[in-house]
């Protein structure tokens, strides 16, 4: 019995998170190295490895072109390898273009100009973008959205709402100046403010009336643990009225993917100039183990259509964290090329390289840190 339940449950590991998981991770990281990938070869450059994973090769194949595509054995990121690369993070490597005939030299990626560098580099996050935005479009326009009103049905007794002056009917139009459309839009710009005293508008018997909240912070329980997030007591309206069914054409779609993923943005750089203000905490980074954790969670909940949207949140996030100026990361070769056009020449190959370590351990430590996060939150839950 004991071989069986152990069995069973790791079946169930398998199935209910280790799958998920991987389709999320591996579809983000997948479109992110594609657009690298495709734009390199637009622009002529040979491309040695396509590799979804590091560490050993699980399986893979040539294509036509001479492209190694591979999948290895940790699943936790990938790479695009140009001829001239020195490794995996596209460090140059002079030694190995001083040895190419020149007809291979020009179709290395240290030979293109800065511009089709720039490019091929950015294609990365700018790839992630346009998937989050293709699939926030696609679920609108095949799916469209329940929309619930924004307005007060009742208050907590003593809530934040009661104390700044809600009243039961208000009808929510804006929070700090971005406009809220329904119940949600108010949740969840309230959820990531919590001790931030806003501005919140409502319409009042034919009236907009301007009060301020400070939402509280509170903990909730949810498919994924506990969360700490702000409230301010209001609950929603339970009229049928209030509910409605929102359709979209193809135009209005593609404005809500673009809607939906820029809302993912803001909501993130506000969130890192809070942290580095001190005034949000650091137990909300998450690495690979609450990934997984959120993507069986998300399978079993809402489906595959709620793993499709949990994939676009993770490709925004992992677009903009590659934005990030340091090297090793995408932002981190702009960086490089932008001191190249404005100097008029490269950075020289020693302080590449020491810039690549420092990368190197920047990435390492912020991974272990996310890690740890991620086991503290684990056993929390045990």
């Amino acid at each position: 019995m004991d071989i069986l339940a152990s069995f069973g449950s790791g079946v169930q590991f398998v199935l209910g998170y280790l799958v998920p998981f991987l389709f999320v991770l591996t579809l983000v990281v997948f479109i992110h190295e594609l657009g690298h990938f495709l734009v390199g070869r637009w622009c002529g450059v040979d491309v040695k490895t396509f590799s979804i994973g590091f560490g050993r090769e699980l399986f893979g194949f040539y294509d036509r072109h001479g492209t190694r595509w591979r999948f290895a054995l940790i699943p936790l990121g990938g790479y695009v390898k140009f001829a001239g690369d020195a490794d995996a993070a596209s460090a140059p490597d002079q030694e190995a273009v001083g040895k190419m005939t020149p007809q291979e030299r020009e179709r290395s990626f240290p030979a293109q100009s800065i511009g089709e560098r720039a490019a091929i580099v950015a294609a990365g996050p700018i790839a992630n973008f346009i998937l989050a935005i293709a699939i926030f479009a696609a679920s609108a326009f095949f799916f469209g959205k329940q929309v619930l009103s924004p307005r007060v049905d009742s208050l907590v007794a003593g809530s934040a709402a009661e104390q700044a002056g809600l009243k039961p009917g208000d009808l929510v139009i804006a929070i700090d100046g971005q406009q809220v459309a329904s119940f949600g839009d108010m949740q969840r710009i309230i959820s990531m403010r919590p001790g931030e005293k806003l501005p919140v508008t409502v319409s009042r018997s034919g009236q907009e009336v301007t009060l301020a909240v400070t939402p509280a912070l509170s903990e909730i329980d949810s498919p994924i643990g506990k969360q700490r997030i702000g409230v301010i007591g209001v609950k929603a309206s339970s009229r049928p009225e209030d509910w409605k069914k929102q359709d979209f054409g193809v135009v209005d779609s593609l404005r809500q993917g673009v809607v939906e993923s820029w809302f993912i943005v803001s909501q993130t750089y506000d969130y890192v100039s809070r942290l580095v203000q001190g005034r949000a905490s650091t137990d909300q980074l998450s690495g690979p183990i609450r990934i997984a954790q959120v993507s069986g969670a998300v399978a079993s909940n809402a489906g595959f259509l709620g793993l499709l949207n949990l994939a676009a949140v993770l490709s925004v996030s992992i677009g903009l964290m590659n934005l990030l100026p340091v090297p090793m990361l995408d932002g981190g070769h702009l960086m490089f090329y932008l001191y190249e056009a404005l100097r008029g020449r490269p950075l020289s190959p020693r302080a590449q390289e020491i810039g690549f370590r420092l990368g190197l351990a920047l990435v390492l430590m912020l991974m272990l840190f996310v890690t740890w996060n991620d086991l503290v939150h684990v056993r929390g839950l045990l």
